[in-house]
């Protein structure tokens, strides 16, 4: 089915049922969506498809072939490589809202990386040819993504700084400050990270043992950076913590 753009004119807020309107406000919530108009929004969640996926599941294969944009829904997902020694590599985890798979979307190449549903996840799939005509339909579209892109870029830069500069403390620190600033939420300027990853997972992310994760957690928790309460791991001043360790 080829993306279609609807003119606006055509339809009006009030005659969108129930369903529509909810894939609307999940849609507009995604970051290079958002400036779109409701109507547009509609058309877009009518191309999409939406699948789920168990804990555990493996929803892409790096270098598969790239078919499809995906959308979290909801859940949580970790994209990982695999080294030379056969362990994986975790580089980075995304929740609700956010996207993956633009890359071979873009380029028409294979994936660069295999994704991994660390939690119950849906996904919105938005097939290679509607996306691209999306992003030549709506220029704001691909100025967004060109910024999200931007932004990762400089994600991977910090993290590829951290692991071949910093101390131990400096790398677990910046996996800390990296999931706060993927699936982190602000409560009463204090920054929750809820579900947090297993330890491995995030020995993987710092590129140590999970041993040292945990002495270095404990260590920000008697120095006041960090809680841990009711399974969320919470940052009492995230710019301070920033400072300290970045």
């Amino acid at each position: 089915m080829r993306f279609r753009v609807i003119p606006s004119i055509y339809l009006s807020e009030d005659t969108l049922n129930s369903t529509a309107k909810d894939e609307i406000e999940f849609l507009k919530n995604v970051p290079i969506l958002c400036d779109l108009e409701p109507m547009d929004l509609e058309t877009i969640g009518k191309v999409g498809v939406r699948k789920k996926y168990k804990k555990g599941s493996i929803i892409l294969l790096e270098e598969e072939a790239g078919a499809a944009l995906f959308v979290i829904v909801s859940g949580k997902v970790k994209i990982v490589r695999m080294d030379d020694d056969g362990r994986e590599v975790i580089l980075s985890i995304l929740g609700e809202s956010d996207f993956f798979g633009e890359m071979a979307i873009l380029d028409g190449l294979a994936r660069s990386a295999s994704v991994v549903a660390i939690t119950k996840s849906e996904l919105f799939m938005i097939h290679r040819r509607d996306f691209l005509k999306l992003l030549h339909d709506f220029p704001s579209v691909a100025i967004a993504l060109l910024k999200e892109l931007t932004m990762r870029l400089r994600k991977a830069d910090a993290q590829i700084k951290s692991l071949s500069l910093k101390d131990a403390a400096g790398r677990v620190a910046n996996v800390v400050l990296q999931l706060a600033d993927d699936i982190g939420k602000i409560r009463k300027g204090r920054v929750e990270i809820d579900e947090l990853p297993l330890q491995q997972d995030l020995a993987n992310m710092a590129g140590t043992s999970r041993e040292t994760i945990s002495r270095m957690i404990h260590a920000f928790i008697r120095e006041g950076h960090l809680e841990i309460e009711r399974g969320k791991l919470i940052i009492n001043d995230y710019e301070k913590f920033k400072s300290r360790y970045l």
